[in-house]
């Protein structure tokens, strides 16, 4: 992945509006670039709008929204303040390059999971997508989050592998590389709507809804701390580091969601060293 230029890790702690922004109404926080949780602030009582569509704005006056790692480049917020004309800027991103891997002669039954697990596969999508359905009006995305474990980073958001030709999906998550027991916390307040320890792809796997959509999700875990209903605070453990599901090796694989948007956890942490070949 290219350098990106990013905001400090105290830059987000104070909400430093972007400079298209500052004075106007409105503050954001984060990197105008693909893959990116945006985090803004309006006066209580206002709209917000992203390219025509309505945008859920906390009874404080938080909001949130995201760019998937393929988004387009250019968009349009708007808002109206209470009593205000509506206003509209424009937001460009930068566009980001992305680490693809082709490997061929690979026997195929570790390209295609086998048709016996195609249901289970099913199932566990389903309790993903109802776990990151929560719109709780909670501002704990807000936050200056944290690393969820300690590790070097040995997989980065966005790669992809072309397997025997095929595409597969592209990695959503950066992969902090831990033995197995290793502690895992919450990178910022929540509650927890998902632990399930046996999943087909991710094993272990746990999520916690930071409000208005925001959550993170963990892959791969040994062990679960907490359980789906369980309120957290940031730096609260929550459980171990694994290898379970198909991981070729003990990580976290840690996810940021808004809503179905898949985002990248590194822009929103300080940045962390590789782990060497």
């Amino acid at each position: 992945m290219p350098k990106l230029t990013r905001l400090t890790f105290f830059t987000a702690l104070i909400m430093q509006c972007s400079a298209a922004f500052c004075g106007s109404g409105v503050s954001l926080t984060g990197e105008m670039t693909q893959g990116s949780l945006i985090r803004g602030k309006v006066e209580a009582g206002s709209q917000v709008w992203l390219d025509g569509e309505s945008i859920q704005v906390s009874s404080q006056g938080n909001f949130a929204f995201g760019f998937g790692r393929d988004e387009s480049l250019n968009h349009t917020l708007s808002y109206q303040q209470p009593g205000q004309k509506k206003q509209t800027q424009a937001i460009v991103l930068t566009e980001r390059q992305y680490n693809i891997q082709k490997i061929d002669g690979l026997p195929q039954k570790m390209v295609t999971p086998p048709a016996s697990v195609t249901e289970r596969i099913r199932k566990d999508n389903e309790q993903v997508a109802q776990a990151r359905s929560l719109r709780d009006d909670r501002n704990d995305f807000s936050q200056a989050f944290i690393w969820p474990a300690d590790g070097p980073i040995s997989g980065v958001y966005g790669s992809q592998r072309i397997l025997n030709g095929e595409p597969k999906w592209p990695h959503y998550g950066v992969d902090v590389a831990a033995p197995t027991g290793t502690p895992v916390y919450a990178p910022a307040d929540g509650k927890v709507t998902l632990f399930v320890p046996d999943m087909y792809y991710s094993g272990g796997t746990m999520i916690i809804d930071h409000g208005l959509g925001v959550s993170s999700t963990f892959l791969h875990m040994s062990k679960g701390i907490v359980k789906a209903g369980d309120w957290v605070k940031q730096g609260q453990l929550v459980g171990e580091v694994g290898a379970t599901g198909r991981a070729t090796g003990p990580h976290l694989d840690w996810r940021i969601n808004w809503g179905s948007v898949r985002l990248d956890p590194a822009l929103l942490v300080p940045t962390r060293p590789a782990k060497a070949p």
